[in-house]
């Protein structure tokens, strides 16, 4: 069986990484933690770690959530996207 073919299976609640990437603009960080916020009220500011691509173009968040299910995490990836600042959610 080829790795790719494997589904993973994820027990919920559980901690749950997740990276965010778009442009490096002057709201990224502020837009996106108030959608965490918004989303998570027992979301912690302590969990994220923040890093500007070497040309100083892109910027990346990680962050772990507790994830309680599919939906949940369907619904953040909508709310992310929905900002316009972010590309990538991983």
């Amino acid at each position: 069986m080829d790795y790719l073919d494997q589904k993973i299976e994820i027990k919920f609640p559980c901690e749950y990484p997740i990276k965010i990437m778009g442009r490096n603009v002057d709201d990224f960080e502020k837009v996106i933690l108030s959608v965490l916020d918004k989303c998570y009220a027992d979301f912690s500011r302590k969990t994220m770690t923040r890093r500007v691509s070497k040309e100083e173009k892109f910027i990346s968040l990680t962050v772990t959530i507790i994830a309680t299910g599919k939906l949940q995490l369907e619904e953040l990836h909508k709310a992310l996207k929905a900002t316009g600042l972010v590309s990538i959610v991983l």
